[in-house]
């Protein structure tokens, strides 16, 4: 489901995100914050609540693109850069760090007027599969979705 958490001292939204494998326009959107500067130390947002460690962390080194980190972990490159709330034309910095899929999952990152029926059938499942796989669903834009292979 969801929890509650504190900024910290030198957090952002990007960083929350990373730490609650979300994206920061999910963060935004269930927490209505519609600024950057609405973001304040020891403000309680929602995050959402993962019981299970879907990603790997990657910190970009210098040279590194979103086609070649996409070709080392044998992942679709678009699929990367909507994981990290990037577009596949977006520089990426050295120290930066992003979300690396793990393998052994497939993922969908949820659309505009996705439902349950949508993406159950995307993942060519039944919607209590898709229920069992991914227990906090609010089908917002931007909703990474899990299923096991």
């Amino acid at each position: 489901m969801f929890d509650k958490y504190s900024l910290k001292e030198g957090e952002n939204l990007e960083s929350v995100a990373k730490k609650f494998y979300t994206n920061i326009e999910t963060l935004k959107d269930i927490n209505n914050i519609y600024f950057d500067d609405q973001v304040r130390v020891g403000m309680d947002i929602v995050v959402p609540k993962n019981k299970e460690q879907y990603f790997n962390s990657y910190v970009i080194e210098q040279g590194d693109n979103l086609y070649a980190i996409a070709r080392k972990y044998n992942i679709n490159p678009e699929l990367l850069a909507s994981m990290n709330g990037l577009n596949m034309d977006d520089y990426i910095y050295p120290n930066q760090e992003i979300l690396i899929p793990k393998s052994g999952y497939s993922y969908y990152i949820t659309k505009e007027g996705d439902t349950l029926e949508t993406v159950a059938n995307i993942f060519k499942q039944n919607r209590q599969e898709l229920l069992e796989n991914n227990p906090v669903i609010y089908l917002l834009a931007g909703q990474i979705m899990i299923k096991k292979n």
